[in-house]
């Protein structure tokens, strides 16, 4: 049992500060400095940079905060600067909150950025589309949220200078306003969004870095998309599409940023594009520009358009996954919900196997890592797995990156027997 130190064993609930506060304004008296301190205190929030649960790409710890580690790193969605790329740990708020101001303490030499993004959560394995904060700092999401993530994009001269952070710092924001009426599509991982026909060209770009940090691997299975706002984290799936090319179809993670674009997320309704917002949902600006010479024919770097490109497909989706030969268009869905088996995601509390069938017996498909979320079906009853004294026999099905399915046993999982997911497999 942990030891209790007299500190914490004594420290004044918060019920009873708000209490003493409430009495203190009837009687006329004032708020003791203490007291009033423990309530700001929570409307924010100190962001842990060095927490050993973070996602860090390319990043590099140093007294006075984080930097660029190797600078020589770069990645195509941020043309001709280094790269590198931190996500925090989640975050919980212990209320439910909308909007936030978000304070970047940062160097910035001339000629590098820090681009500092939020995104939250009102129930485990979903996620909010990534924002930005605006020149005043300022964030609203589309939904209430109880657990906050920040994301920060270093990008620093080549060879040269890099911005290093010192501090993140998080508050609620005074009003809260009530969260968007239209919902924004692509929010949530078990929310399946809308099907849109795009042209898709092939990635490869082996040995190179991708905007979440992940180095990219020959035949490897993943997309990229012009916009970071569904860019997932390195090796996350909480972020995905379905491809579906002449009968043949993947579901595969957003790991990259790109083709043409960078701030385009066209699969959000028009009011909520980051930009472009002229142009329908579900038309890339990529497209337009190509077949119907908008913007000129060029996209948001001043290039003409060579393609009508909406989608990057790696090597291992575009040839193993949907059979492609060529660029062309594909089906894409946003988000989708597991062909109609209920979807939800799974946590992994250690490393461990993925099976072609619910038994150690079967052939080892693909694995989990320890502390990393992944889509999950629905579960069956297979092999009783013994671990540390507790017996389990769910194992939950899960879409794996190349197609097709595999099991894990529940025994491995976070949460309950099942890992959560509440669906049997039919």
């Amino acid at each position: 049992m942990r030891a209790v130190s007299a500190r914490t064993k004594w420290r004044t609930p918060l019920w009873r500060t708000q209490v003493l506060c409430l009495l203190l304004v009837l009687t006329g008296l004032t708020v003791p400095p203490a007291a009033a301190q423990d309530q700001k205190r929570q409307d924010s929030w100190r962001i842990d940079l060095t927490g050993p649960e973070a996602d860090r790409g390319n990043v590099a710890r140093r007294p006075d905060g984080i930097t660029v580690e190797d600078s020589s790193v770069r990645t195509p969605s941020v043309p001709g600067a280094s790269h590198a790329v931190y996500t925090s740990p989640g975050r919980s708020l212990g209320r439910q909150l909308t909007a936030f101001t978000v304070r970047t303490e940062a160097e910035v030499p001339t000629g590098t950025r820090v681009r500092t993004e939020i995104r939250g959560s009102n129930h485990p394995g979903t996620w909010t589309q990534w924002r930005a904060a605006d020149g005043a700092g300022a964030v609203r999401l589309p939904q209430a949220v109880s657990l906050l993530q920040i994301r920060l994009t270093l990008s620093g001269v080549p060879g040269g200078s890099s911005p290093t952070v010192r501090g993140v710092t998080v508050a609620a924001a005074a009003e809260q306003p009530a969260p968007q009426q239209v919902p924004e599509n692509g929010m949530s991982a078990a929310a399946s969004g809308p099907t849109y026909r795009l042209f898709a060209t092939r990635e490869g770009l082996t040995g190179g870095t991708t905007a979440n940090g992940h180095v990219i691997q020959s035949r490897d299975h993943f997309v990229a998309l012009p916009s970071r706002r569904m860019l997932a984290t390195n090796g996350g799936h909480e972020y995905q599409v379905r491809l579906c090319y002449q009968g043949r179809c993947e579901t595969a993670p957003v790991w990259d940023v790109g083709p043409w674009n960078t701030r385009d997320d066209y699969w959000n309704p028009p009011a909520q594009r980051e930009m472009w917002r002229d142009l329908p949902q579900g038309t890339p600006e990529a497209q337009a520009a190509y077949l119907n010479g908008y913007n000129g024919g060029l996209d948001e770097f001043g290039r003409r358009a060579a393609n009508p490109a909406g989608i990057d497909v790696a090597d291992g989706t575009f040839w193993d996954g949907l059979g492609m030969t060529d660029n062309d268009w594909v089906d894409v869905t946003f988000m989708p919900d597991g062909g109609g088996e209920g979807s939800t995601t799974v946590t992994a509390w250690t490393d461990a196997n993925v099976r072609s069938c619910a038994a150690r017996s079967c052939g080892i498909v693909s694995s989990v890592k320890a502390n990393e979320s992944y889509p999950a079906h629905c579960w069956v009853v297979g092999e009783s797995v013994t671990d540390e004294g507790i017996t389990n026999d769910k194992w939950i099905r899960l879409p794996l990156n190349a197609g097709g399915v595999g099991y894990v046993s529940g025994i491995y999982l976070k949460g309950d027997e099942t890992g959560g997911v509440s669906t049997r497999c039919s």
